[in-house]
């Protein structure tokens, strides 16, 4: 009974330790993609199919957690299309949509939040920055039905109090001391 209780113990310190060298990887991605140069473009592009891509100098909220993903080998656009093909009435119907859209739907952020409950780890939403770690995905209500999404990252604002968040709300793709400044609506893990 204790080599059992061992072993279970053993792999459940492997797996731990395997989501915290992943999350610390998507916080490196995030910050690998920091660019001002970005435009904030929320426009509607054709996109290629799978691994698709807005323009490189254009982009929003969520094409910093889409890219950042990528370049970890893991294609959000490919995964939330598949989930939603499959599950298009889990999904939120905010845009009136009868079928899903391969070249948007993983660029909204309720999509993403949906897509991240059914598929990662939620995790508490709370006002306490040491609940969020290096490569978590946060979700704010910026007021007037607008969302934003952003990754955690493995460094702290200048008072040491809060970890910094690689997002575009406007000003590119840039590092900014924003955890707390809106309500958070979503708070997650995900690793395929």
């Amino acid at each position: 009974m204790k080599k059992i209780f061992l072993s279970i113990l053993f792999v459940l310190l492997l797996l731990n330790s395997y989501a915290q060298e992943f999350q610390q990887k998507l916080s490196d991605a995030a910050k690998e993609i920091i660019n001002q140069e970005v435009i904030y473009d929320p426009s509607y592009f054709a996109i290629d199919y799978p691994n698709g891509d807005v323009p490189a100098d254009r982009g929003v909220c969520t094409d910093v957690v889409i890219r950042a993903y990528r370049l970890l080998g893991i294609d959000l656009q490919k995964e939330v299309h598949e989930d939603m093909k499959a599950n298009f009435s889990l999904y939120p119907n905010n845009w009136g949509l009868k079928t899903t859209d391969k070249n948007i739907d993983h660029r909204r952020v309720p999509n993403l939040m949906t897509f991240f409950e059914r598929k990662g780890s939620v995790k508490e939403k709370s006002g306490k920055p040491q609940d969020y770690l290096a490569g978590d995905i946060v979700c704010w209500d910026l007021g007037g039905g607008i969302t934003h999404i952003g990754i955690v990252i493995d460094q702290m604002s200048k008072d040491g109090k809060r970890p910094l968040i690689v997002h575009n709300i406007g000003a590119g793709q840039v590092v900014e001391d924003i955890l707390n400044r809106y309500a958070i609506i979503g708070h997650y893990s995900y690793q395929k």
